[in-house]
């Protein structure tokens, strides 16, 4: 876990930053429990739902895509973090994946200022248009979707939770 004296120009991106990282760090903790119930994901021809491999890809290379994204269109220096293994490979090496994704997340938006977090809006890679302030709220909430996701399946599947989680079936 980073350090929650961590010290940016805004408060804003601080608490974006690490909710980005609580967050995908419970989404991998969720997706080791559903590979191990194992959960089996609905048919559909979404190649991210291939496999909970291919999730597990897509979530933290997302996570990539956001943060290299953010640093393209504010004109800030590449954040250098590393294309996602192949899935069947990130599988066994989704924790140093994980790690050095989080790593990379700490320094990039460290010096912006709250004036550039709601305009100008930018065109995404869909072409969702987003200001810095909505891809960092869209990014915190990538993780939390995927990994309530698994969560109803493993409920479904009357797979335990742990007491953490307890909450989620009440």
């Amino acid at each position: 876990m980073p350090s929650l004296d961590l010290t940016y120009r805004s408060r804003a991106v601080r608490a974006l930053v690490l909710l980005h990282e609580e967050h995908l760090r419970h989404f991998l903790v969720i997706w080791k429990q559903a590979r191990d119930t194992p959960v089996v994901l609905p048919k559909t021809d979404d190649p991210a739902y291939a496999s909970l491999e291919t999730l597990l890809r897509h979530v933290l290379g997302a996570a990539r895509g956001y943060m290299t994204w953010m640093c393209e269109v504010l004109k800030l220096a590449d954040p250098q973090i590393r294309v996602p293994p192949e899935a069947a490979v990130l599988s066994a090496e989704g924790d140093g994946y994980l790690e050095h994704v989080l790593e990379r997340w700490r320094t990039p938006l460290k010096d912006l200022e709250d004036e550039l977090l709601e305009t100008p809006e930018y065109p995404s890679r869909w072409q969702t248009r987003y200001c810095i302030d909505a891809m960092l709220e869209h990014a915190v909430m990538h993780p939390i979707r995927h990994a309530f996701q698994l969560e109803e399946l493993m409920r479904k599947s009357n797979t335990p939770f742990p007491a953490s989680d307890a909450f989620l079936r009440e």
